[in-house]
């Protein structure tokens, strides 16, 4: 037995009074003259020993009577040694998509949450955060509301980011009792870089099921053809069921466009869609399901391209360039140096410095301009440079300076796939290309990336984020690397990049620029718009364009139009990841924790068992009445 108040027991030397009092205080008795003698001597021996029993019966009654108020009053009780120990409770609960499942028609985020605001403590402090929200230090009634309401967020994090953030929110320098509550469906994907929890707070998982879910997602759509008539699109379906076929529905701008059926072979399904050339098209593709629903729906834009302005300042032939920058995709022109309409640089998006002997001083700073603001560069050397002249303008990118010429025929070997110019742009690997080569080539010292290079480790070709520069002319007699297959992806993907264009889709939350050919001034503001709702991306306007980068916004997906006040320059679609949609689940069992569940409500009840403490000064309250009414009782007996 443990005492709440246990300096209180000093007062059971106060039981001595009564004691004294008893012992030391006794009634005398009177002596009464009587005739019969022999009478008198009878009847006093009586009343003696009754009078002795009666205070011995009064003694015991008060002393326990007072020893049963003393013992209220410190509060004694039986615990478990951890429940008189100061407790932290750290609670995440996964609101990712995949909680949409469904479990006796309610979702399973909608049964964690009920499970919750029946199982917290009410006057509990404790700490609840989720993929996107935290609730730090709070009570349930606080938040109540709050947890009804909660959404479906895009991100979901990993065991180890939940056990690392959650063990944020103990206070390490305390010595409490630590508890992490993960409540999550453990979809496969969260076991990505798995740690084992620390050993200075106890981890607790449960697990939401929802038994046999049968789900479909739209899992992308994508340009598959095009002619000068027609455009062909293709969506990619899948499923974790036996499902045979399911309609899909194609809209524009919310009429119906055209509807087909997904025949699944080996869980996969396929489905076209033609479309006129050239035509807008603010597409929904819809199905219907049993199964998660935000992966029902996939949004796309189709828009005429806007082209992208190439210049190449020649020195040389740029016939190849002509043939990679065509007119469908691109306003290409050409000038001799001598020609060159100044005026005209801040205009393009691409300006290609074709083996100019000479980078004439007005012209480098035009072309540094050009640059901050947004431009992209590439620069072709010829067989015979003013070293200085290009110097002076490569040096601000990169530290990028030339050296000596290097005379000899060197093979280009080596393609760097990672480089953001080359992503996307090879299925696979080339490891056996006909090697391109060149006669002679400068030497550079940068500490720009390299795209291309020698068998000798030397680079061919470097650059990052619109600069770019070849270290060997690529006139025939030099090199023939015009001859050669990379020439049209890497040029081609150079004019690309430098205008950003939006894809049919966009993904909610993942980093993405893409630009628009106007400029704006100081005070106009870009808003993406769906419906009512407005939000402002990041954007940096620019002398021929304004950059936007999205990634903390939009938050949900749908189609949005690109405005400025009253006036719409584009629409753009942003769809959810599809990750969760692939409904696989880890064994619990198998995961280090202190304890694993699949009810939120057992786990909280055996918490409470833990931490629960047997009061006992209620009964001790009762035994002092009961002595209360034991004299009272002696006192009626014995008169």
């Amino acid at each position: 037995m443990q005492f709440k108040h246990p300096e209180l027991l000093w007062a059971l030397l106060l039981l001595l009074i009564p004691i004294i009092v008893h012992l030391f205080q006794l009634r005398r008795f009177k002596k009464t003259p009587f005739t019969n003698v022999q009478l008198l001597q009878k009847v006093l021996t009586q009343s003696k020993k009754s009078s002795n029993l009666k205070k011995w019966l009064l003694l015991a009654s008060r002393i326990l009577l007072f020893t049963s108020l003393i013992l209220a009053f410190t509060q004694p009780f039986f615990s478990e040694k951890i429940a008189l120990q100061e407790k932290e409770t750290v609670i995440y609960l996964d609101n990712s998509f995949s909680l949409q499942a469904k479990n006796d028609n309610e979702t399973l985020l909608n049964t964690g949450v009920q499970q919750l605001i029946k199982s917290l403590p009410k006057d509990q402090s404790f700490t609840l955060f989720t993929n996107d929200r935290v609730f730090r230090n709070t009570k349930l009634k606080d938040i109540q509301n709050e947890l009804i309401g909660l959404t479906h967020s895009t991100n979901q994090l990993i065991l180890k980011d939940i056990y690392l953030k959650g063990s944020t929110y103990f206070d390490a320098s305390k010595p409490t009792l630590k508890n992490l509550v993960v409540i999550s469906d453990f979809q496969e994907g969260m076991a990505l870089k798995l740690a084992d929890t620390s050993n200075y707070y106890k981890s607790h998982l449960i697990q939401l099921t929802s038994g046999d879910l049968e789900n479909v997602s739209l899992d992308s759509i994508y340009v598959s053809s095009n002619s000068a008539d027609n455009i062909e699109l293709e969506a990619l379906l899948s499923t974790n069921s036996d499902l045979e076929n399911i309609p899909v529905s194609l809209f524009n701008s919310g009429k119906l466009f055209a509807k087909t059926s997904a025949q699944f072979v080996n869980k996969k399904a396929t489905v076209s869609f033609t479309i006129p050339y050239n035509s807008e098209i603010n597409g929904t593709l819809e199905i219907t399901d049993s199964g998660l629903s935000y992966d029902d729906v996939l949004y796309f834009n189709i828009a005429p391209k806007e082209k992208i302005s190439v210049l190449g300042i020649n020195e040389a032939d740029d016939n190849f360039l002509i043939r990679i920058f065509t007119e469908d995709e691109f306003l290409y022109s050409n000038t001799p140096t001598k020609e060159l309409d100044y005026s005209a640089i801040d205009k393009q998006n691409l300006i290609i410095l074709n083996e100019l002997d000479e980078i004439p001083n007005s012209l480098t700073s035009v072309l540094r301009k050009f640059k901050d603001n947004g431009g992209s560069l590439l620069i072709i050397p010829s067989k015979n440079i003013v070293s200085n002249s290009y110097n002076t303008l490569i040096n601000g990118f990169f530290k990028t300076g030339l050296s000596q010429k290097i005379i000899g025929e060197h093979n280009i070997v080596s393609i760097n796939f990672s480089h953001p110019l080359y992503q996307n742009v090879f299925d696979k690997k080339v490891v056996n290309f006909q090697y391109p080569k060149v006669s002679e080539y400068y030497n550079v010292k940068t500490e720009a990336p390299q795209l291309l290079v020698y068998e000798n480790g030397a680079p061919f070709l470097i650059g990052l984020n619109g600069f770019y520069f070849f270290t060997a002319p690529l006139s025939q007699d030099v090199s023939n690397f015009k001859n050669s297959p990379l020439i049209v992806p890497t040029l081609y993907t150079m004019g690309i990049n430098s205008l950003k264009m939006a894809n049919l889709y966009e993904i909610v939350g993942r980093d993405r620029t893409i630009d628009l050919s106007i400029s704006l001034g100081k005070d106009q503001i870009i808003k993406l718009s769906q419906n009512r709702n407005e939000v402002i991306p990041e954007q940096k306007a620019y002398n021929n364009k304004t950059s936007l980068n999205f990634g903390s916004v939009p938050t949900k997906d749908g189609l949005y139009s690109i405005n400025e006040k009253e006036r719409t320059f584009k629409n753009i679609s942003f769809n959810y990841p599809r990750s969760e949609s692939e409904l696989r689940f880890m064994e619990i069992d198998n995961l280090p924790a202190s304890s694993r569940s699949d009810s939120i409500n057992s786990l909280f009840q055996s918490l409470e068992k833990e931490n629960g403490i047997t009061e006992l000064w209620k009964w001790f309250i009762i035994f002092a009445l009961l002595f209360v009414l034991v004299e009272v009782l002696i006192q009626k007996i014995f008169k």
